[in-house]
């Protein structure tokens, strides 16, 4: 029977599947697994368990970031989207968090 799963969504679940929880990498979990050259990301939510592919300029991904920020993991997001951004400048992630931030979303 063929899947209509992605291999990195699967991969990502299987993640998901361990002792935390959530994807983990040196102990610290990862809210955000880049996709695209950061146009898409998937976005794990840990107070629900569920893991969204959203396009990084959507209103839906602030929206979701909105949520995590919301049940404090904020700061922890933001400081993972400047990772990202450090890592690979060219994949847009400052645009992508002066939009979260010009959305209020880190304020709370």
């Amino acid at each position: 029977m063929a899947s209509n799963t992605s291999k990195t969504a699967r991969a990502s679940v299987r993640a998901g599947q361990g002792s935390g929880g959530a994807l983990s990498v040196l102990g610290e979990y990862k809210y955000l697994i880049p996709l695209a050259d950061g146009r898409f990301a998937y976005v794990r939510n840990l107070t629900n368990g569920k893991t969204t592919h959203l396009k990084t300029d959507s209103d839906a991904f602030v929206e979701e970031i909105r949520a995590l920020s919301a049940a404090g993991h904020g700061a922890k997001i933001r400081t993972e989207i400047t990772g990202l951004h450090n890592s690979n400048p060219q994949h847009g992630w400052a645009d992508v968090e002066k939009r979260l931030v010009d959305a209020g979303v880190f304020e709370g």
